[in-house]
C-alpha cells in the first residue's frame, strides 16, 4: 500500500540520537529501484540509527512491496514523481544504469539528498547537471562505488599515505565479470522482454568498478585517454549493434590513461573472459619508485627491493552470509559471492554504527561503509568521501574512454571538474 513519509517511532527528520560519538538527525529515505541491489542497502539503512523511515518504489510495484515487506520498510510509493511529491529527505537511486543522471537531477532540483548507484551517468553533460544541481542546492550527492573500499585500494590508500610506494607512478585496474557468470540471469531480471538489447551496455560506460580502484588510492585524476574495444564475437544477440539499445557491439575494451603529475594507469572492462569472477571481480595493481602492490584472482602481494610480502589474508574479506540466505533468493547463484562478504582485516570498522556488527556485507566488504558515508554526510553537513567531484572522475574518464575506441584509439582529453568545495 503506498504510505505516506509520516514521522515513524524511529524518528523523524527534526529528532536526533548518539552515534559515532556525533550528534546525528535523523532523515528519512526513498529508495527507487527494488531490484537485486537495492535490498542489501535497504537493509543496513534500515538498520542504522540516522535513518527513520524508509520507502520504496518501482515501475513493477510488486517489487517494491516484496522489498518493504522483506525488509520491514515504512511502505511503497506509486511513482518517483509521488516519492519525489513526499516529505522524504533523501532519495537512493537504484534503477537501470543509465538512467541515474536525470534521477539525480531531479531528486536534487526537488530537494532531496541523494545516493546512486554507478555509475553517475553516461555523458558529460549529465555529470555537468549533477554537479551543478549540487553545488546550487547544497545538497549531499554520493556515487556508492564499491572499488573506493576494495581491500587493495585501502590497503594502497594507506600505504601511499605513509610513503611506502615512494612516488606512485602507474597503476591497474581490472574489473573482469564474464557474462555466463550470473549476468545473463541478471539482465533478464532487470530487462524484461527486451534484455538483449539493454545487456549490451558498453564496458567503457560502466568503468568505475576499475577507475575508482585506482582513483580511490591514487590522489590524481585522469588527463587523457586511448582505449580499445573488442568487438563481440559470441552471435547469442547480446553486443549485436542492430539489437543493443546502445548500438554497441565492444564486450571487452582496454585503456590507459594519462593522469595530472605524470604518470598513466590502465583499466580493463572485461565481459568475455576465462576468469573467476565469482572469486573476484576487480583487481588492482599500483607501481611506486620504492614498493609496489599486486593482484591476482586469489592472491594479493607487497613487493618492494628487499622482496615479496604475501598480504593475502589482510585483504581478504571473511564471508558473513551463506550463499543459500533466502535473501538472496532473486540473485543469480554466480552474483551471490558479491554480497556474501564480510570485511577484510585491512578495514577499520571502528568507525561503523555497532547495528552492523553481525550483518552481512558486501562487494569486498563495501556496502557497510559506503552505507554510513550516505548517513554521516545527510546527517552531518559533510562532504562523503565520493562525492560528486570524485564520482566524476570516476565516470567521465570511461564515457571519453568509449568515445576513444569507437575511433580507433584517437587520444582524446579528458576534462575535469576539479575538487569538491571545502566548505
Amino acid at each position: 500500500m503506498p504510505a505516506a513519509a509520516a514521522t515513524c517511532p524511529r524518528g523523524g527528520a527534526g529528532s536526533s540520537l548518539r552515534a559515532h560519538d556525533e550528534e546525528f538527525s535523523v532523515f528519512s529515505l526513498g529508495i527507487v529501484g527494488a531490484g537485486q541491489f537495492a535490498g542489501q542497502f535497504a537493509k543496513l539503512w534500515r538498520l542504522h540509527p540516522g535513518v527513520g523511515d524508509i520507502l520504496v518504489t518501482d515501475l513493477l510495484p510488486d517489487r517494491a512491496a516484496r522489498l518493504a515487506t522483506e525488509y520491514d520498510l515504512a511502505g511503497t510509493l506509486p511513482s518517483y514523481e509521488a516519492m519525489l511529491a513526499s516529505d522524504v529527505d533523501a532519495v537512493a537511486v537504484f534503477t537501470q544504469r543509465w538512467t541515474h543522471g536525470p534521477l539525480v537531477v531531479r531528486a536534487l532540483r526537488a530537494g532531496k539528498h541523494v545516493y546512486s548507484a554507478v555509475p553517475m551517468a553516461v555523458s558529460q553533460e549529465e555529470i555537468d547537471a549533477i554537479i551543478t544541481a549540487v553545488r546550487e542546492t547544497g545538497l549531499t550527492y554520493m556515487m556508492g562505488e564499491t572499488s573506493h573500499y576494495n581491500p587493495a585500494t585501502v590497503y594502497a590508500r594507506d600505504r601511499i599515505a605513509e610513503g611506502a610506494f615512494g612516488r606512485l607512478f602507474y597503476a591497474e585496474g581490472d574489473y573482469v565479470h564474464d557474462m555466463d557468470l550470473g549476468f545473463y540471469d541478471a539482465y533478464r531480471y532487470s530487462g524484461g522482454e527486451n534484455w538483449k538489447a539493454t545487456a549490451s551496455y558498453p564496458p567503457l560506460l560502466y568503468p568505475t568498478h576499475s577507475v575508482g580502484g585506482v582513483l580511490g588510492a591514487w590522489d590524481t585524476h585522469a588527463v587523457s585517454v586511448s582505449a580499445i574495444g573488442v568487438t563481440d564475437t559470441r552471435g547469442d544477440g547480446v553486443f549485436d549493434k542492430e539489437i543493443s539499445q546502445f548500438g554497441n557491439d565492444f564486450s571487452n575494451a582496454t585503456a590507459l590513461f594519462e593522469v595530472a603529475g605524470g604518470g598513466s594507469f590502465r583499466t580493463n572492462e572485461f565481459r568475455r573472459v576465462g576468469y573467476p569472477s565469482h572469486i573476484r571481480e576487480s583487481r588492482f595493481r599500483y607501481f611506486g619508485t620504492d614498493g609496489s602492490l599486486e593482484q591476482l584472482a586469489t592472491v594479493s602481494l607487497w613487493q618492494d627491493r628487499k622482496g615479496v610480502e604475501d598480504v593475502s589474508e589482510l585483504l581478504r574479506p571473511r564471508p558473513t552470509l551463506s550463499a543459500d540466505d533466502p535473501s538472496l533468493t532473486h540473485v543469480a547463484p554466480a552474483l551471490r559471492d558479491a554480497f556474501t562478504s564480510g570485511s577484510a582485516p585491512v578495514h577499520d570498522r571502528t568507525r561503523l554504527p555497532r547495528e552492523f556488527a553481525n550483518v552481512s556485507n558486501g562487494h569486498e566488504g563495501s556496502h557497510h561503509f559506503l552505507a554510513d558515508d550516505f548517513v554521516t554526510a545527510v546527517a552531518t553537513g559533510s562532504v562523503p568521501p565520493v562525492n560528486a567531484w570524485v564520482a566524476a572522475r570516476y565516470t567521465l574518464p570511461g564515457i571519453i574512454a568509449h568515445e576513444s575506441a569507437l575511433h580507433g584509439g584517437t587520444r582524446l582529453a579528458i576534462p575535469d571538474f576539479g575538487d569538491a568545495p571545502t566548505t
